[in-house]
Order: structure tokens, then sequence, then C-alpha cells
């Protein structure tokens, strides 16, 4: 089988960088804003409400992301 036509593989370094590039862009949006919120409105509950709703956001815009970072060309 000549190398053409295997098809590109991800090695393990890659699949552990870009999937900790992934945690990064779900997670902190969600810790900032949860912060800004309970520094700002000093109310835990309120900020953890909030920093949930944007994580789950993250989370729907992750699959896009994911296709954009994983796909090796």
């Amino acid at each position: 089988m000549s190398d053409e036509k295997k098809s590109p593989k991800l090695t393990k370094r890659e699949i552990i960088l870009r999937g900790s590039i992934m945690a990064v862009i779900t997670t902190i949006p969600s810790l900032v804003v949860f912060l800004l919120v309970w520094v700002f409105l000093d109310d835990v509950m309120i900020g953890a409400i909030a920093g949930a709703i944007v994580h789950f956001i993250a989370m729907g815009f992750s699959l896009k992301i994911a296709k954009k970072l994983l796909v090796k060309k």
C-alpha cells in the first residue's frame, strides 16, 4: 500500500494538543462569566447559572470548532 492511499491520521501528541485546545475554548468563557458575575453581583448562584448557560452555548459551538481543528489536511 502506498503512502498516497493511506488516510492521514493524527498522532497521539496531536490529539492531546487539539483536545486541550478544545477544552480551553469551552471552559475558559464559562469560568470568566462565572467569576465576573460573582464579583460584580456578589451572588454565587447567579454566577453558576450564568456560567452554565455560557458553557452549554460553547459546547454547542464545539462541534464546529472540532471539525476545523481535528481534520488533518
